[in-house]
């Protein structure tokens, strides 16, 4: 499998299978997907274009991996934990400051495990992170913990 950042766009996803199909799926900044299959006769020729929401790719995903399938994957659901992205808005109160500052784990208890910037994935970021408008933070914690923290950096 190979990737390749789309600026503005997300990540492109392409896999040629042991058959020597040729699969894409472009990962979009929003969280949906596109899933394209390629004609046998013209890799380069689409022969299938799918555009799905985030509940339908996971759907899809849960489909071919189901949660049973490895014991040692963490479902926080189950533990009473949400993951969900926050997105920064330009005119945050929190633009340009750093993370630190938020004092997120201290105020609501979550823990932000990475920021996705542009077509990057900044993984685990510290306190001297410098936030930016546009950034959509992975947060995890609780639920009113996590809504605490989209209430936080969405403080203008």
């Amino acid at each position: 499998m190979s990737s390749t950042p789309l600026p503005g766009i997300g990540v492109r996803y392409d896999l040629t299978t042991r058959e020597q199909r040729r699969l894409s799926v472009v990962a979009h900044r929003d969280g949906s997907r596109t899933l394209n299959a390629y004609q046998e006769d013209d890799p380069d020729a689409c022969a299938l274009s799918v555009r799905l929401t985030a509940g339908e790719a996971e759907a899809v995903i849960d489909a071919m991996m189901p949660k049973h399938h490895s014991p040692s994957l963490l479902s926080t659901t189950e533990l009473g934990l949400v993951a969900e992205r926050v997105e920064l808005s330009t005119t945050s109160h929190w633009n340009g400051r750093l993370l630190g500052e938020t004092r997120m784990r201290t105020e609501t208890g979550v823990s932000i495990v990475a920021v996705l910037r542009r077509a990057e994935a900044i993984p685990s970021p510290g306190p001297d992170f410098r936030l930016a408008g546009g950034d959509i933070l992975i947060v995890i914690g609780t639920r009113e913990g996590v809504d605490a923290a989209a209430a936080t950096l969405g403080r203008e």
